[in-house]
Parts: C-alpha cells; sequence; structure tokens
C-alpha cells in the first residue's frame, strides 16, 4: 500500500494559529448576518398568517366591541384576518398572561380595558410583570362613564346625591361590574373626593347590576353610557351625571357632572397590547395602522354613536397614559384598602 505524504490531498496543509484567529474574527460578521437573516426575512414577510387577538373577557362586551371595532379593520388593511380568541376570567389577568407568553413575532394581541392598569395593586402578585412582559401598540377608544340611579332615589344631580348620601353614611348601596373594574373605582374615587359612605355590592357584569339597579336593590351604578342611556329614555333608572369633560355628541341631553355642580372625570379606555419584545417596526406598524382606522368617519361614527371617543397617538402615547392610569389607580385602591387575590 503506498504511503501517503501529510501534504498530498488526502492530508491538506494546516493553516496557522494566527491565519485561523484571523478567519475566525473575518467571518464572525457574516454568521452573525447569516443567523439575523430567517428573522428579518420573517418580520419583512410579516403577516403572512393570520393575527390573533386575545379578548379577556366575554362576547358582546365593552372590550369586545372594541377589539372588533379596531381588530376587523385592521385585518382587512393588513391582509391577514384577525381572530377574536376569548379568555374571560380574573379582570383579563387569564388573556394578559396569555399574551406575555406568547412569541413576540406580532401574531399575539390583546385589547386590555381600564381594570388592566389597576391589576398590579389590586393583586399582591400577578403571573405576568405588567411592565416588562409587554408592550402598549395603541390607545382605541376611552369611554366616559355615566352615572345612573334607581328612578326612585331622590337626587337627581351630582350635587344633590352628595348632599343627600352625605347625611345618611352606609345607609345605600352602590353596584358595580365587578371589584376593581373601572365602574368601580370610579365610585371609590368619587366617594373620596366628597367624603361619601356606600357599600358596594360586586356583580359579574353590568346587565345582572342593571338588574338590581332597577329592582331597586342597589341605589347607584357607573358604567358605560351606551345600554344605560337606553334604560333611563324608557323611565326605567335616571340619570345623575355624565363623568366627561363635555357633553359627549351621542348623548347631547346628558349633563356633565359640572354642570351637576360637582367636576368629577372618570373613563373606561381599550388598548391594543403586544408581548415584550415583539419587534419595533411591526409594533409601529400595527399603530400607524391603527391610527388610520380611528380617523376613517365610518370607525369615528360608529364608537361616538355608542359613547367612546376614538384613541390617538403613537406607541410612546400609549406608554405615557398607562403608566399614568396604573399610577392614578394605585393611588384610589390603596386609599380603599382594597386587595384580592387570583
Amino acid at each position: 500500500m503506498a504511503k501517503t505524504d501529510r501534504f498530498s490531498p488526502a492530508h491538506p496543509a494546516q493553516p496557522s494559529t494566527g491565519a485561523m484567529r484571523r478567519r475566525v474574527a473575518l467571518g464572525l460578521p457574516a454568521l452573525i448576518a447569516l443567523g439575523a437573516a430567517p428573522a428579518a426575512r420573517a418580520q419583512a414577510g410579516w403577516p403572512n398568517k393570520p393575527i390573533r387577538m386575545l379578548v379577556g373577557y366575554t362576547p358582546g362586551g365593552f372590550t369586545d366591541n372594541m377589539a372588533r371595532a379596531v381588530g376587523e379593520p385592521l385585518g382587512r388593511v393588513l391582509g391577514q384576518p384577525v381572530l377574536f380568541d376569548y379568555k374571560p376570567g380574573a379582570n383579563s389577568i387569564i388573556a394578559v398572561d396569555m399574551t406575555a407568553k406568547s412569541a413576540p413575532d406580532g401574531y399575539t394581541l390583546t385589547t386590555v380595558i381600564a381594570a388592566h392598569s389597576a391589576n398590579p395593586s389590586l393583586y399582591a402578585k400577578l403571573p405576568f410583570d405588567h411592565a416588562n412582559d409587554l408592550v402598549p401598540v395603541a390607545l382605541t377608544g376611552v369611554a366616559p362613564l355615566i352615572l345612573v340611579a334607581n328612578k326612585d332615589f331622590p337626587p337627581s344631580t351630582p350635587a344633590e346625591l352628595i348632599a343627600y348620601v352625605k347625611a345618611r353614611p352606609g345607609q345605600f348601596n352602590f353596584g358595580s361590574s365587578g371589584i376593581g373594574a373601572a365602574a368601580h373605582l370610579a365610585m371609590e374615587q368619587f366617594m373620596a373626593q366628597h367624603g361619601l359612605k356606600m357599600q358596594l355590592i360586586p356583580y359579574k357584569g353590568t346587565q345582572p347590576a342593571l338588574t338590581d339597579l332597577i329592582g331597586g336593590q342597589i341605589q347607584l351604578l357607573f358604567d358605560v353610557p351606551l345600554a344605560m342611556v337606553q334604560h333611563a329614555k324608557a323611565g326605567k333608572i335616571k340619570v345623575i351625571g355624565m363623568s366627561s369633560e363635555k357633553r359627549l355628541p351621542a348623548y347631547p341631553e346628558v349633563p356633565t357632572f359640572a354642570e351637576g355642580g360637582a367636576p368629577f372625570i372618570a373613563n373606561t379606555w381599550s388598548m391594543i397590547l403586544a408581548p415584550a419584545k415583539t419587534p419595533k417596526e411591526i409594533v409601529t406598524r400595527i399603530n400607524a395602522e391603527v391610527q388610520k382606522i380611528l380617523a376613517s368617519p365610518a370607525v369615528r361614527e360608529k364608537l361616538e354613536s355608542t359613547g367612546v371617543l376614538p384613541g390617538s397617538g403613537n406607541v410612546d402615547d400609549a406608554l405615557a397614559f398607562l403608566n399614568s392610569e396604573v399610577a392614578r389607580n394605585a393611588r384610589v385602591i390603596r386609599q380603599a384598602g382594597i386587595k384580592l387575590e387570583i
């Protein structure tokens, strides 16, 4: 058998250590670029499949309506459908937790409402970090709350209500669509502002609370105006005031709290969130498309007809708004001494 020389093709010459180092050094940028290429291509092709919108409440409510009002036209603009996935429970924590733990690829979003900003203070521990595991994408709407009363409750204006309840501490009940809901915290803030004492009767949603308001089991209820005004027009309940700066276009006959002698602002709102580390370009793209949708006459008219003021602003504006709401609700919850367990 022929002897093989170490410099023959069977044993190619080995480069020096220095040459190897130079090759490795020169090759690193190329390797990094190759590794980043699939992610860049995926991002450039986004979206190439349906987008999931998690909704933390049951179909038909304010959260669902806002998710669909924006999500359906967003799907048409992007060329991929937005699919609505309902995961109700725990003040929206279930849906938000699923979003936080989803791949940050732009294919999972969630629509939250004001309760999301209360959860960090309501609960001793959440299964996600609200500040670091999620990124605000766009504020989609702000809905001033309306305060309504049982039709036989004597006060008819905010000023009359304050005087009447203050003279009778602890004698009246107010309802809310849940503990920690915007409606609940609005009343806690109003009571603290005016030194009032009433008992909370929490419900699992607005409808059972409204039923008991009509029946007289509770005397007062804050909520979004859509269903409340219809019942007020039918004479089943009475309106105390709208907690907005000015009268809403959809309900010009409803006076504000300021007009009733006691200025007070309280809202619920809706916002789209995505998992943290979702590419900035995708987040910015969704925000831009959502702003166009909210500015369109058809969507604006649809939202305003239900008492919702269309949202606005870029991603940074959404973050600033959310942070301010978290801080505001923390003060209200701390003052009221509210704590919950998941």
